[in-house]
């Protein structure tokens, strides 16, 4: 049995091991954190993204754990309505959850049939013609016959394999900032923004009606901040806010609470290669269009199922599995990343003059890539 390890246990990761142990592999994963990471931005699934969910199985249960928001108000710094977009005219998608509440419903259909390892990482790894052998944190050594990185836009794996992150990581002058705060706003069912040049805060509803999503967005051309350290995230976030009007200083008020703070800066990966012998990338670690482009779910979960079934195809061949997978993955990154190219630029301060929508490359960032019908392990 063809042994795979997976690092990063948010979406690509599960993803992928839900279809690897489905073609008949032995799947671990392992994960930084100590659990699960809750909360986190609302995430979309549309077009072929909703078919890819059908074919898990999942639907029911991604269903379940929507956000179900209604629309969102942009309103001015009085909290006086603006500007209204309904979801019945398309503005929030179907299926719009938490990352976390997604992470969460795969992990739940994959924790029986997968090793998970969290509080634990790669750290050395070396491969041969056969197989790669892995050191983790812990100390503990195993081989496996394929490791693929799934594990973010600053990952691990892809500076231990790829080298360092600078070639790779192309920042679009933006931050953005999550965290779950109480809902003491009067928040229900609807979204929240308010904007000034160069930044803007807002309210999401969530599940819970007791609690509600905090979201900031900022220009920061050229700024870094160490992805790691949390406390000087804090501090630039409310730098960047100070003097913002509406609500937000009450919001800041619940920062040190949050269980769930997040800040990064909107960044796109692009390799040439998303594969090096035995090791491949999938997710934000290989292709991050960024969060601007509303779909880095979409390509998370397309590309666990076409990765696994391409891989499953070629009898577990890294080369010709991992070479399928980039040559029907490519065009659909390329569509999404010229999305999150778009949508950065509307946001530029001040912004640039906007052409017309480009219909087409929207239709081919939603439904721009074939889905194959892999067969099952028990008809190979």
């Amino acid at each position: 049995m063809t042994r795979v390890l997976i690092a990063g246990a948010s979406i690509a990761g599960p993803a992928l091991a839900l279809w690897l142990h489905r073609w008949g592999a032995e799947v671990t994963v392992v994960e930084r954190a100590p659990e699960l990471r809750p909360g986190g931005q609302a995430v979309d699934a549309r077009g072929v993204t909703k078919e890819v969910i059908r074919r898990m199985g999942l639907d029911a249960a991604v269903r379940a754990a929507r956000t179900e928001t209604a629309g969102a108000h942009t309103v001015d710094a009085d909290g006086n309505v603006l500007e209204t977009f309904s979801a019945e005219d398309g503005y929030i998608s179907e299926i719009e959850i938490l990352r976390g509440d997604l992470a969460r419903v795969l992990y739940d259909a994959t924790r029986a049939d997968v090793e998970y390892r969290f509080d634990d990482r790669i750290a050395e790894l070396t491969q041969d013609p056969d197989g790669v052998d892995v050191t983790f944190a812990s100390g503990e050594r195993r081989r496996f016959e394929l490791v693929i990185g799934a594990d973010g836009l600053h990952s691990s794996l892809r500076a231990l394999v790829f080298g360092p992150h600078e070639p790779f990581v192309h920042r679009l002058g933006h931050m953005l900032a999550f965290y779950t705060v109480p809902n003491e706003f009067g928040l229900d069912r609807w979204l929240l923004d308010h904007q000034e040049p160069g930044r803007s805060a807002g309210l999401r509803p969530i599940r819970d009606a007791t609690q509600a999503m905090a979201i900031f967005a900022f220009a920061a051309p050229g700024l870094e901040v160490d992805h790691r350290d949390i406390e000087a995230q804090k501090r630039l976030l409310r730098g960047r806010m100070a003097g913002f009007g509406w609500e937000t200083q009450r919001i800041l008020a619940h920062l040190d609470d949050a269980p769930d703070f997040y800040l990064d800066q909107v960044a796109q990966v692009k390799m040439e290669r998303w594969s090096s012998g035995r090791v491949g990338l999938l997710g934000d670690a290989a292709f991050s269009s960024s969060p601007l482009s509303g779909q880095g779910t979409g390509l998370a979960l397309v590309g666990a199922y076409l990765l696994a079934g391409e891989l499953a195809a070629a009898d577990w061949d890294p080369d010709a599995g991992f070479a399928a997978y980039e040559q029907r993955m490519r065009p659909f990154v390329e569509a999404n990343q010229g999305m999150g190219r778009l949508h950065a630029r509307s946001k530029d301060v001040p912004p640039p003059p906007q052409p017309d929508f480009d219909f087409d490359l929207i239709d081919r960032a939603i439904n721009g890539v074939e889905l194959p019908d892999y067969a099952p392990v028990s008809a190979r």
